[in-house]
């Protein structure tokens, strides 16, 4: 008999269905969950005992992609599955990031939650899926937690505010934000916008809410039929000696310490404190070193907050909406095609744009969405250890990377010309120089610096904000311009990027509890006014995209073919196109529908590109001159080849005005001869005539190159006919008067 147990609700006119009971059951907690024809088994496993290495809580979430969900076979040599893609990466981020404030702070067993990504509708997307059935795989569990969390994408189309939109609706979505909460408010948003107001948002997070607690109810019933009583997690150890001690002689030195502007002066001057605490509790508790760290820690955190609520003031002396101070240089470095370096107090980033050819340089996604389009605008983002003064080993970009690089793509990408207007691949680069909070951020202002150093055409600039959040019940404290202090021990981390029109990317990950509209008015009012004040600091610099091209950028013409003839073009296993681009240098690409990109270093090479490309696609038509090549001789005629591909017959009798009775009198094959075509028969085949030309070449457009070509010719016709003249014994006779 099966333990199967099945829960349904409606949400975004949708049925969404929870099981349990038949699928993983050894996990500690399965969830197969179904939206539409999506579904998703999310999994949540946890260790016995707890870790004792580790001063943090140690929880893994992975987001697994069957390429199987979509009718496909992975793409590559290997055919399977391999290391997670950008998409999963972000999809786990999201799903981590919704779930992990509510484990409890002093726990340290291994929690690993698992979504496996099973059928894909190209409806619904997985990862709102994933969110919501990962809460529900924990609450049923006895993984202690504090859940459940609803999750909803909301989207602005036609000015109406859409829950769960189908993903072909997006497509006229001028907002795509997903939401994540709990009974007492939101922990996580991610979402891009096209220049959206904030009142928008502020609507679009309450309609997100009210969404979110049917699904946080839903789950409580859930839990209520089918829910294992949670297991007991050790209680963090208590040595209430060390904790006076602390309290009561160095608290006071902590705090002086907490109010260091200097990040790293500050970081000594705590490790100092932490090594006088443990130097006194050495002998007496040898085996609580990191509890002693613990305990100083507890009390910076309490000192920093303290600050800002009870004497409204920052660690570092600004006002609580003042922004660091700010530099802005473009034009940072040679050769590079556009470049700047942005630095906001004690964070730093230098961000480099490079212009590729479209097919070559595009990145290929190979995801789970059926058709998905090449991505011909790229933000990547690195950050090394050196720019928080650390040691240790680079590896590839981890998720964090990912995540930022992937939030300041989102910010900027609205401003990206299209491809009809700028027919580049444009990749940025942000290598984060110094870290003291916000780089993310930071990359948005240094690509829009960036950007237009490099002469894309944006619309306009675009910078990015983070603020911060302290409160302690009805106390609330706002922070514009967080650095790493504050983010840290805060409340709310809440990234927001947008132009002077609007809002174009935010983020935020919440560990206050309930925020309400006014914090919420209040903190994106703030923003809107520091972004506003990065802007003018910014546009001072450079405020429009450079005239200019670099010159060590390619240029990229575009000119349009028949599709018909792109076989013409390409000729048989590419030689046609090989033989161009050596010939010329250039580099081709050319789309399904006929539209070509030709990248060059020059104006030259690349008009020649598009001259043989031409003569390629070309059409003969009646009355057109050409000075075409003899390919083959006959006892009737000589074949002359006019473009590439396509010759036309010169019949014997329209070689020359005189009788000639033998072609190979005047040709040989490889000489070049000018002709005009005389008519094209039903038969699609080319009549040609060399004698109009020579009797009328008035008749007739011919180039300079043509018109000089054509008085040697007519001295070589001349010269023939009296030649054979000569050779047959008889001389023109003379004229009568």
């Amino acid at each position: 008999m099966s333990d199967e147990m099945n829960f349904e609700m409606e949400i975004g006119g949708e049925a969404l269905t929870f099981s349990t009971g038949h699928l993983a059951k050894q996990a500690n907690g399965a969830v197969y969950a179904r939206y539409g024809d999506t579904t998703v088994l999310v999994t949540a496993c946890m260790e016995d005992t707890p870790r004792e290495d580790v001063d943090f809580f140690p929880l893994i979430v992975d987001y697994e992609e069957r390429f199987y969900a979509a009718g496909k076979i992975p793409g590559g040599f290997i055919k399977r599955e391999g290391k997670p893609s950008e998409t999963a990466i972000l999809s786990a981020r999201l799903v981590d990031r919704s779930i992990r404030s509510l484990f409890p702070e002093h726990m340290k067993n291994d929690v690993h939650v698992v979504a496996t990504v099973l059928s894909v509708d190209q409806v619904n997307p997985p990862n709102i899926l994933a969110i919501n059935a990962a809460s529900a795989a924990l609450v049923i569990s006895d993984i202690p937690w504090d859940g459940p969390v609803g999750a909803v994408r909301v989207g602005y189309i036609d000015g109406r505010l859409v829950i769960n939109p189908k993903e072909s609706d997006m497509q006229g979505s001028v907002l795509d934000l997903v939401v994540a909460g709990h009974k007492d408010g939101i922990t996580m948003v991610e979402g891009g916008a096209n220049e959206v107001p904030e009142d928008v948002l502020i609507d679009a997070l309450e309609l997100a809410q009210e969404e979110i607690r049917r699904l946080v109810d839903f789950q409580l019933r859930m839990k209520e039929a089918v829910g294992k009583v949670k297991s007991e997690i050790p209680s963090p150890i208590e040595v209430p000696e060390i904790e006076e001690f602390v309290e009561r002689n160095l608290y006071g030195e902590i705090y002086e310490a907490v109010k260091i502007h200097a990040k790293k002066e500050r970081s000594d001057a705590i490790k100092a404190i932490e090594q006088k605490a443990w130097e006194h509790f050495e002998e007496a508790y040898p085996e609580h070193e990191a509890y002693v760290s613990e305990v100083v820690t507890r009390f910076v955190k309490k000192a920093m907050r303290s600050l800002i609520l009870d004497e409204g003031k920052r660690a570092d002396g600004r006002a609580m909406d003042e922004l660091r101070p700010i530099t802005c240089e473009v034009g940072f470095l040679p050769r590079v095609h556009g470049s700047a370096v942005f630095t906001r107090g004690e964070t730093q980033a230098l961000v480099v744009t490079t212009l590729g050819m479209a097919g070559e340089d595009e990145q290929i996604l190979d995801g789970l969405k059926l058709d998905e389009p090449p991505k011909r605008f790229m933000l990547h983002y690195n950050f090394p250890p050196f720019s928080v003064g650390e040691v240790r080993p680079m590896r590839g970009p981890g998720r964090r990377e990912i995540g930022h690089g992937a939030l300041a793509e989102r910010a900027v990408k609205p401003l990206i010309p299209s491809e009809t207007e700028f027919p580049y691949i444009i990749r940025v680069v942000s290598d984060i120089l110094e870290s003291n909070g916000s780089s993310s951020m930071a990359s948005v202002c240094g690509a829009s610096l960036s950007l237009m150093d490099a002469g894309v055409p944006i619309r306009k600039s675009v910078a990015g904000i983070a603020m911060g959040l302290i409160k302690e019940g009805e106390r609330v404290a706002i922070l514009t311009d967080i650095q790493g202090l504050e983010d840290h021990y805060g409340d709310m981390d809440f990234k927001v990027a947008g132009t002077r029109d609007g809002v174009t990317a935010l983020q935020m990950d919440n560990k206050a509890g309930g925020i309400t509209r006014d914090i919420l008015v209040q903190a994106l009012e703030q923003a809107k006014r520091g972004r506003l004040q990065i802007l003018d600091i910014m546009d001072a610099v450079i405020s429009s995209p450079r005239e200019e091209l670099s010159q060590y950028a390619p240029r990229i013409y575009t000119m349009n073919i028949d599709p018909d003839k792109i076989r013409d073009v390409i000729g048989p296993g590419g030689k046609t196109i090989r033989n161009i681009v050596q010939k010329t240098g250039v580099k081709i690409d050319i789309g399904d529908e006929g539209v070509t990109y030709i990248a060059a270093s020059s104006e030259a090479a690349a008009h020649e590109a598009m001259s043989m490309i031409k003569s390629l696609t070309k059409e003969v038509e009646p009355g057109e001159v050409y000075l075409g090549k003899v390919t083959r001789l006959t006892s009737f005629g000589a074949f002359v080849e006019l473009l590439p591909g396509k010759e036309g017959l010169l019949h014997i009798s329209e070689v020359s005005s005189s009788h000639v009775p033998k072609v190979e009198d005047f040709f040989k094959v490889g000489d070049p001869v000018l002709v005009v075509v005389k008519e094209i028969d039903e038969l699609g085949r080319i009549n040609l005539s060399r004698k109009r030309i020579l009797e009328n070449p008035d008749d007739f457009p011919l180039t300079p190159e043509m018109r000089e070509f054509l008085e040697e010719d007519r001295k070589r016709d001349a010269s023939l006919t009296k030649k054979r003249d000569s050779d047959k014994g008889r001389h023109p006779r003379p004229k009568r008067d």
